[in-house]
């Protein structure tokens, strides 16, 4: 990306994608020198190309990043993020006010927050995972015959991780906690892991 600049007061005048030739005060200048001129040449005729900082852009997954604002310091272009704000990790409710309005009945859920959006998840990923070995129990209730303690044992300990991870979910304090519970870091040995933990899988 590449901005036109007006040197008087330092301001961005156009914003170019390099994907088609300019005319500059009557002159036209093709395409190509944007891929083909060098930095100071595009710079002679008030081209300059774009640095994005991305230090203030946060994961999406829990953040609302700014819009990128573009200026011109005299020597470089620059786009900057502005300071991102965290997602709700609460459901936001409909109030009274709503309710008054014919919007939704005050008290239920107008917005899913991440708490619940991410359980949701979580609980769908464990029934996926129990419907693999639904057909033991079907078996069972059919011809009795007998499920095997290994899967037992394996369904038993998906239901429990499932509690386990929406227990940390619902009590994490905020969308940074949150993060935090699905940030996978490397262990001593090796291993990557997530405080969050995962689901079983029947190996």
């Amino acid at each position: 990306m590449f901005a036109l600049v007006d040197k008087s007061d330092n301001s961005i005048t156009r914003m170019l994608n390099g994907n088609r030739g300019i005319t500059i005060d009557d002159n036209q200048y093709p395409r190509a020198i944007f891929s083909l001129w060098s930095e100071a040449e595009r710079n002679a005729i008030n081209i300059y190309a774009v640095t994005i900082d991305t230090s203030k852009r946060k994961d999406e997954k829990w953040y609302t990043n700014t819009n990128i604002t573009y200026s011109f310091d005299g020597t470089n272009a620059t786009g900057s993020y502005g300071d991102a704000t965290a997602k709700a990790h609460a459901d936001t409710l409909y109030t009274q006010e709503d309710e008054d309005n014919g919007l939704g009945t005050k008290d239920d859920v107008k917005v899913e927050g991440l708490k619940t959006i991410l359980i949701k998840t979580i609980k769908a990923q464990a029934e996926g995972i129990l419907n693999k070995t639904d057909w033991y129990i079907t078996r069972k209730a059919e011809k009795n015959t007998a499920i095997p303690s290994a899967i037992t044992t394996h369904r038993d300990a998906v239901r429990s991780k499932q509690d386990s991870m929406c227990t940390a979910i619902t009590n994490a304090s905020d969308t940074p906690a949150l993060e935090t519970l699905y940030t996978y870091t490397e262990q001593e040995d090796g291993s990557v892991t997530r405080p969050l933990g995962e689901l079983p899988i029947l190996g």
